[in-house]
Parts: structure tokens; sequence; C-alpha cells
């Protein structure tokens, strides 16, 4: 009777999972592995052309590529402007919005707002606001400060877009630090302020540390979020990156290299470069918080 009860519950379990394993199967296993053999093969989806083994001459070609290489560079210079800049930003916004402040909640959805407007929304409006007459040179120009092509000029191309993912994503991390403030014990700052500690001190001394765990989380997050950044720089710069390819990322490239030029093979062989990087650098920043994520 109990192995029937125990047989039974593990039916039960496993119907109710096999919506999930259904679609991880077809939507995330099968193409994961698809994708894993193509990038070893002579792919391509167009014509009657059987696929062709070539081992490992899809990642020479695209290890070699100097526009892939140049896309790397550019998204790892996009990254280290932007995931520190909109962490810092996040954490700031959190702890005064956590403060007793009077409409924290309005101001709270009002940071948040821009998470939840698509990227492409955003791309379009900040777009116009960048124009040669957009109202970013206006203000430029009343303030005796030369107005710039931005999405035109490469030096200026990448740090504009930055902009615009700081903007439209610093409201996500924000309510991730905001939780994480939430489980901190008012003791702890009660105690410090009868020590006389001031609010800087009781930001680095007690929140910063505490937060840990979950600076880890937002960074992680924010690294991989980065690394595979594609509306942006895609409506931005399009196909071709931008201004001398300074806008180009590797997804914008890989996305080239598959549906322009059709090379899958070699395309697919750029994902699983992006892959390894996102998984490096992960381990990375790991390594660097310690082994201690929790409190």
């Amino acid at each position: 009777m109990r192995n029937r009860t125990k047989t039974q519950e593990y039916l039960t379990a496993f119907v109710m999972l096999l919506p999930y394993i259904l679609s991880f199967c077809v939507f995330f296993a099968y193409p994961l592995v698809k994708a894993f053999m193509i990038s070893f093969q002579n792919f391509s989806f167009l014509g009657d052309t059987p696929p062709k083994f070539v081992g490992f001459a899809n990642y020479k070609e695209a290890l070699t590529n100097k526009m892939f290489l140049d896309s790397i560079l550019n998204t790892l210079y996009y990254s280290v402007l932007v995931v520190p800049t909109q962490l810092i930003i996040a954490l700031i916004l959190a702890v005064i919005v956590n403060d007793k402040v009077k409409f924290k909640e309005f101001f709270r959805t009002t940071y948040y707002l821009p998470t939840v407007t698509s990227p492409v929304a955003v791309s379009i409006i900040f777009l116009f606001l960048y124009k040669t007459d957009g109202i970013v040179n206006q203000i430029l120009r009343h303030i005796g400060i030369t107005p710039r092509n931005w999405f035109n000029e490469p030096s200026f191309v990448m740090p504009a877009i930055v902009s615009v993912a700081v903007w439209g994503s610093v409201g996500f991390y924000m309510v991730t630090f905001l939780s994480g403030l939430s489980t901190i014990p008012d003791q702890l700052y009660e105690a410090a302020e009868v020590e006389g500690a001031g609010e800087f001190i009781k930001l680095i001394k007690i929140t910063v540390p505490l937060l840990k765990p979950m600076i880890f989380f937002n960074t992680v997050v924010s690294f991989i979020s980065t690394l595979q950044m594609f509306d942006l720089s895609y409506i931005i710069g399009g196909s071709d990156g931008g201004p001398m390819g300074k806008a180009m990322t590797m997804v914008v490239m890989i996305y080239r290299t598959a549906f322009k030029e059709f090379n899958m093979g070699v395309a697919s062989a750029m994902a699983f470069v992006v892959f390894g990087i996102i998984f490096v650098l992960t381990l990375i920043q790991r390594k660097f918080f310690g082994e201690e994520m929790s409190y």
C-alpha cells in the first residue's frame, strides 16, 4: 500500500512537470544541441546542399574574423561602462527610496517604469533626443558646448548607447537592491547612529557588506545582460555596427553572420565563443566576490 502511494506521488509529480520538461527539451535542449552540431558543419538553410562536417574550421574562422574580434572588444567596453554605472546608481536610488521619504512609492514606480518599456521604443526616443537638432544638443549649445552627432561619430556612439542602456535598466537593479535592504535589521542602523555614524559610514560599513550576495547577483546578471546586448546596438547602429563598426556587439555580429551572410556554421561557433566568454567572466566574478554569498 505504501509503495503504491509513493508510485502515485511520483506519477503525479511527473505529470505536473511534463509540460515544463517538454518545453525545456523542445525550446532549449534540442536547439542547444543542434546549434552545437551546426558549429562543426558547413551549414546553410538556403539551397539543397547537405551539411558538411568541417571540424574546428568554423571556430578558427570566427576567432580570426576581425569584425568579430572588434565586436568582442566593443561589447566588453560597453559592459565595463554599463555594469558599474547602473549598479552604483541603482544602489543609491534603492537606499534613497528605502528611507522614510515622502512619496517613496511614487519614486519607486517612476524609477522602475523604464525597465518595462520596450527597448525598441526607448531606442527610437533616444534617437530623437540625440539627433543633431535634438534636445540634448540644444542644451549643450545653450551652455557653450559644441553639439555632437552622437550616433554617427565613432568616439561617441558607444557612450551614447551606454546612457540609453543605463536609463532603461537601472530600475530593475534598484528593485533587487530594495529586496536585499528589506532583510537588513533596523537595529544595526540604530546602533550605528548611537555610535555617531553618519549616512556614508552606515552605507559603507553596514549596507554594502550585508548586500554582498545581492551585489554579486546583480553584477552577474548585469554582465550577462550586457554581453548579450542586441536590440539597442541593432536599432541604433544597424547590422553594420554604426560608424566604423563601433556599435557592433557580439550578438549583432552573430545575427549578421547568420541572417545576412547566411553562414550558420560560423554564427553558431561565434555563439559558443560568446557562451565561453560569459562562463569565464562569471567564474572570475564569483572568485572576486568570494565563497560567502549569504548572511
